[in-house]
């Protein structure tokens, strides 16, 4: 019987131990699908920032210094069609003075470009200026629909209604192409899904509306 036992006990150690081995194994592997890696991406979400919405909790930033921004680029992030994104991706260099200056001409703030360089234009495998470059075509495809440039006091729509509005400006945005977020009642982002080469596309897993029913505000430049 003690021989028996030991035998039983010897098979259960084994056993867990190649569990253990495993699972260390599985971990390791969804950790290696999970790095950023510079290039390796499916697609661009174009992000375009309703300033004064923005301005309603950041009264001194520069960007709401009077300067009556409507739309402005927040970002142009590489993301996986099965959700997520990669971010920081090694390595993360500082931008140059003339890269400085190309970036200056689409991002409202230097803190806003250096910080999207840094997290998300890093992980397009272009390079600074080739990032740019790209964010530049990219804001440029997109026409602001007349009835949502700046203007003097507030309008209100439903989320659908705005989507609606850039894919009447812009027919080559498909029907799941496209999303509206709001920060409360506010209209706060509208997110544009575009593939590696600047073409209006279908968003990937994740990227959807995010604004309550009914009427959402629209507030007035600053």
């Amino acid at each position: 019987m003690k021989k028996l036992f030991t035998i039983v006990a010897l098979i259960a150690l084994t056993a867990g131990g190649m569990q253990t081995a495993a699972a260390r194994q599985s971990h390791a592997s969804k950790q290696a699908a999970t790095e950023s890696v510079a290039g390796v991406f499916d697609y661009y979400l174009l992000t375009l920032s309703w300033s004064p919405t923005f301005c309603l909790t950041h009264k001194d930033d520069v960007q709401c210094s009077g300067k009556g921004y409507g739309f402005v680029l927040h970002g142009l992030w590489p993301q996986y069609a099965g959700g997520g994104w990669p971010e920081s991706c090694p390595p993360v260099t500082t931008l140059s003075a003339a890269e400085t200056a190309k970036g200056l001409t689409l991002f409202p703030t230097p803190k806003l470009l250096n910080h999207e360089w840094a997290k998300h234009g890093t992980c397009s495998g272009l390079g600074a200026m080739g990032y740019l470059d790209a964010a530049d075509k990219a804001v440029a495809a997109v026409k602001i629909p007349e009835e949502l440039q700046p203007f003097s006091k507030s309008y209100y729509f439903e989320a659908q209604e705005i989507a609606d509005l850039f894919r009447k400006s812009n027919p080559g945005i498909p029907s799941n192409g496209i999303a509206v977020i709001c920060s409360g009642p506010e209209l706060s982002e509208v997110r544009v899904c575009m593939g590696k080469d600047l073409q209006f596309g279908a968003c990937g897993k994740g990227v959807k509306t995010q604004c309550r029913s009914g009427d959402i505000r629209v507030p007035p430049s600053r």
